[in-house]
């Protein structure tokens, strides 16, 4: 039991108690309410003092790519051209091939920096998930991997190119989500699941993007795709289907309530409003978009009838600066100070996020409630006063301030401590494999950016 702490429930009225307890029973929520009360109900509880804390749902982060995070301070400024002509691909340099134990240590290096900023549910979308699903496992957070799909070879996103089509990857691809399914969804106590990722439109036959829609429906799972990401990509569509990449989409029947749709930001409204009549989830992921210079429309997704959730995507895992710069990317593309307010906000990234993973009994602070949750640390100089505690901790909060985190009514960090993971050894063995990764990759045709380490130059 938490004991007199601010407890922020988003619950459907945004219910905020202060001087509150929360009692978790197992893996669940037993009871929240005034302090006295539920102190009384639970006399044989471990007792935590709460006061100067926050009490919070963890947060979801429904979009991201884990072991991108080698390309942090790097592809972050050097997105593609918005304007024609377009040549494909989301950096002029490759993200350097990593082996499998590689590609584990920088996934792990993600999972840490989600933990430390209070996320508690993060959809991985990758190829070969299971290099790492273990170690993903034992970090005590809850998972959806999502297995990627494509059939189109000789490029990547955003190249208006003719479609060099590769039938036999597509369906090898398909052969690697079921393998993945058998051997990984369900594991870690239901805390790791199986998904599909149908990389984007413009890399996806319609044959591909047909078998998979079977597939999710054989494995009753969800699916994500990237969708109107960058320009190009809305180009190289136009090129290949002779319409948009959302009307693509929904013409093959793709589209569903079970669909997390990544980006949504080079759209026309016809397709925003395809996207709301089949009720699908967007995942607003607000600080890669603000890198990029793209905004999506998210109040008119929403009108629409779209589930809205977050996602950090690349290099960067932390969801207290993706909340925060969503909010305010939506109040200067409304051109309004006032909405969306700092509740909103929370929403998308909390309860929005799990309803979207396909938990709608998680991500918000009830009784009989999936026990995930956070504890910030309000004695803080840029949080202080605690007046209105939901729009102190959106404005102003920072991943620092997340001191504690539990998952199924289990601590995964306590008192700023992280339990499951070894935190100095996933810093250095992730320091060390970028420096030998980059110097790989640098030893070939590609010039290194400005202002590289050069302890990761060849």
């Amino acid at each position: 039991m938490i004991h007199d702490a601010a407890i922020v429930t988003v619950d459907d009225a945004d219910t905020v108690h202060y001087n509150a307890a929360i009692a978790i029973e197992g893996d669940r929520i037993a009871a929240i309410g005034p302090s006295p009360e539920v102190l009384a109900s639970y006399p044989d509880a471990e007792k935590i003092d709460g006061r100067g804390k926050l009490v919070m749902p963890g947060f979801a982060n429904i979009h991201t790519h884990f072991t991108m995070t080698l390309a942090r301070g790097v592809f972050e400024d050097l997105s593609p051209s918005h304007n024609p002509p377009f040549t494909g691909g989301l950096s002029p340099i490759p993200l350097p091939d990593m082996a499998p134990d590689e590609r584990r240590a920088f996934a792990l290096l993600g999972a840490l920096e989600a933990l430390r900023s209070g996320t508690t549910h993060i959809l991985e979308d990758s190829n070969d998930v299971d290099h790492y699903a273990g170690a993903l496992a034992d970090t005590g957070l809850r998972f959806l991997l999502a297995e990627r799909a494509y059939d189109r070879i000789g490029t990547s996103i955003g190249d208006p190119a003719p479609y060099q089509l590769d039938r036999a990857l597509g369906q090898t691809h398909i052969r690697n989500i079921e393998r993945n399914h058998r051997d990984w969804n369900g594991k870690a106590d239901g805390r790791l699941r199986i998904a599909i990722s149908a990389w984007a439109p413009d890399m996806c036959s319609p044959e591909l993007l047909q078998d998979l829609s079977a597939l999710q429906t054989q494995l009753d799972t969800r699916i994500t795709i990237h969708l109107n990401q960058i320009w190009g990509e809305v180009a190289a569509v136009r090129a290949h289907r002779n319409r948009l990449p959302t009307e693509y989409l929904a013409d093959l029947g793709f589209l569903n309530d079970r669909i997390i749709c990544a980006h949504c930001r080079c759209m026309e409204p016809s397709e925003e409003k395809l996207l709301g009549e089949a009720r699908v989830n967007v995942s607003f992921n607000s600080a890669i978009a603000a890198r990029r210079g793209l905004s999506p429309r998210i109040a008119d997704l929403e009108r629409y009838g779209c589930n809205v959730g977050m996602g950090s995507d690349n290099m960067a895992e932390d969801m207290v600066e993706v909340m925060r710069t969503g909010l305010f990317m939506e109040r200067v593309r409304r051109e309004d100070g006032r909405e969306p307010t700092p509740e909103q906000a929370l929403r998308w990234a909390t309860r929005n996020g799990y309803r979207a993973l396909g938990v709608p009994d998680g991500g918000w602070l009830a009784p009989g409630n999936k026990a995930d949750l956070v504890v910030i640390d309000l004695q803080r100089a840029h949080l202080i006063p605690v007046l209105r505690v939901v729009s102190d901790f959106v404005h102003n909060g920072q991943a620092r301030d997340v001191q504690s985190v539990m998952v199924d009514g289990k601590w995964v960090m306590k008192d700023g401590a992280v339990l499951t993971m070894d935190e100095e050894k996933i810093l250095h063995d992730a320091q060390r494999i970028a420096n030998e990764a980059w110097s790989r990759t640098f030893r070939t045709r590609f010039k290194p950016p400005a202002g590289f380490s050069p302890d990761a130059l060849p």
